[in-house]
């Protein structure tokens, strides 16, 4: 299975974000078609003002349906249609009544939304730097994993600071999922000594491919603080090995995932078989 990972420095404006995601997964596919298209997180509108968050945020259709959405949601969809491709549309900020939710999407490739997550653990962190970073102040925590089918593959599906918590990555493992999906905003501070490190971590202990697309780039946010994301994109294979990364700057890059790989690794290490927690206590 072909992953393409769309890497860009989104702004504050959405139909230019738009524009710069058709074009990149127009030129991607020009070199070689995917099978899986993944975006990074909040790609729609990064850190502008807060009304402009919430003016660029989109009211879902209920999940299965099969209503229209709005720009962004039917920019997803078109995609995956246009391509015959599955679109991980990265994460995008659903209205969620008078907050908001840190939202994936997954379209299949006649374009109906397959997967829904909403984004479980908030960056409400300070920096290195000391930055305050304060996300539940529009957000609400998501309720449940999500996970769901690509090509008879079962795929679960994090964003950013979830890579933190390995609990979410076993939950997903326990229900199946041999590729685990993470766009991510990652700060350049955190990004340089843990993204890969925590990524490789959780592809090993998990035996899953890790497919990690990652917003890149310095931006002004609405207290006109610059704020610099990591970006290099990458896919993990699940004996940790790094089979595809991003370089640095706009762009998009693609790996092979091999499901026979993955079989081999868990025949050879059993660890779903050896697990002994949790346990009590000792008296």
């Amino acid at each position: 299975m072909l992953v393409t990972l769309i890497q860009f420095n989104a702004g504050n404006k959405k139909a230019e974000n738009i524009a710069t995601v058709r074009r990149l997964v127009a030129e991607s596919f020009f070199r070689q078609k995917s099978r899986v298209i993944s975006l990074p997180e909040m790609w729609p509108c990064r850190n502008a003002d807060r009304p402009t968050r919430f003016q660029v945020a989109e009211i879902l259709p209920a999940q299965g349906s099969g209503a229209t959405g709005g720009e962004v949601y039917q920019t997803m969809a078109n995609l995956a249609r246009e391509y015959g491709a599955y679109v991980h549309g990265g994460s995008i900020a659903e209205l969620d009544g008078e907050r908001l939710c840190n939202t994936t999407l997954v379209f299949n490739p006649e374009g109906q939304e397959i997967a829904r997550y909403r984004k479980l653990h908030l960056f409400d962190v300070t920096g290195p730097d000391g930055t305050v970073y304060n996300e539940s102040r529009d957000f609400n925590h998501g309720k449940s994993l999500s996970i769901c089918d690509i090509d008879g593959i079962k795929a679960g599906f994090t964003i950013c600071y979830d890579l933190r918590f390995p609990e979410l990555f076993r939950a997903l493992r326990d229900e199946g999922a041999e590729i685990i999906f993470l766009p991510a905003a990652f700060t350049l501070q955190t990004g340089k000594d843990h993204w890969e490190v925590l990524l490789r971590a959780r592809a090993i202990e998990n035996q899953v491919w890790i497919v990690a697309t990652g917003m890149y780039g310095s931006h002004r946010n609405d207290k006109g603080e610059i704020r610099t994301t990591f970006g290099h994109s990458l896919i993990c294979d699940p004996w940790g090995h790094i089979v595809a990364m991003a370089s640095d700057g706009e762009t998009s890059v693609t790996g092979y995932l091999d499901h026979a790989l993955t079989q081999r690794i868990r025949q050879s290490i059993p660890l779903g078989n050896h697990r002994r927690l949790p346990l009590p206590l000792a008296d």
